[in-house]
This record gives structure tokens, C-alpha cells and sequence, in this order.
């Protein structure tokens, strides 16, 4: 079983930046598509980025412009920045395998709060 651990939120202002990261304990990323999700209070989980295995990276609509995944496979850590931030932004992040149905077990998350 892969464990991962997330870090790096914490409280920003509104436009103000933040980078994820997330490691694993196995040195296995570079193998699998990986993606980061978040979960706000009341809501679903959603992916708000991803990267393949091959490096291709696609983004959700709301996150678009504003964030930045990537990886190291050598660390094997995979990254989120996180530019322009938003109140609709908090929410507890997450990595793991994408898609989701794939998914390993989950961590603790990280929690990223934008507010003024």
C-alpha cells in the first residue's frame, strides 16, 4: 500500500500564492497518472488537476490559468502552485492516483484557507 502526505496550506489572503506538495512512500509515481483534489466544506470531492505519467497536464475550468501542477519523480513528489487564490479556493487538498476509481488509500490532506 502507497501512503501519501500532503503539506504546504495554510491561510492566505485573497491573490495571494501557495504550493502543495505530496509525497510518497514508495518510489512508484513516475508509474501512474496522478491528480490533486480538493473538498470544501458541504461538497463533493473534485479534481482540480492532474498529470500524467508522461507529464501532460490538465486543469479544471475554475482552476485554469491560476495553478500549476508537476512532479519529481525522483523525490517522488508530486507539486500544486497555487497563484491568484480565491475564498472559493479553501478546501482541503489532496493527491492520489487519477482517475479516482484508481485511487490508494487517502491522507490526511492539507487544508488551504483564503480569506481576508
Amino acid at each position: 500500500q502507497v501512503e501519501l502526505v500532503e503539506s504546504g496550506g495554510g491561510l492566505v489572503q485573497p491573490g495571494g500564492s501557495l504550493t502543495l506538495s505530496c509525497v510518497a512512500s514508495k518510489a512508484i509515481l513516475s508509474f501512474f497518472d496522478m491528480g490533486w483534489y480538493r473538498q470544501a466544506p458541504g461538497k463533493q470531492r473534485e479534481l482540480v488537476a492532474r498529470i500524467m505519467s508522461g507529464g501532460e497536464t490538465n486543469y479544471a475550468d475554475s482552476v485554469q490559468g491560476r495553478f500549476s501542477i508537476s512532479r519529481d519523480n525522483a523525490k517522488n513528489s508530486v507539486y500544486l502552485q497555487m497563484n491568484s487564490l480565491k475564498p472559493e479556493d479553501t478546501a482541503l487538498y489532496y493527491c492520489n492516483r487519477y482517475p479516482e476509481r484508481y485511487s490508494w488509500s487517502w491522507g490526511q490532506g492539507t487544508q488551504v484557507t483564503v480569506s481576508s
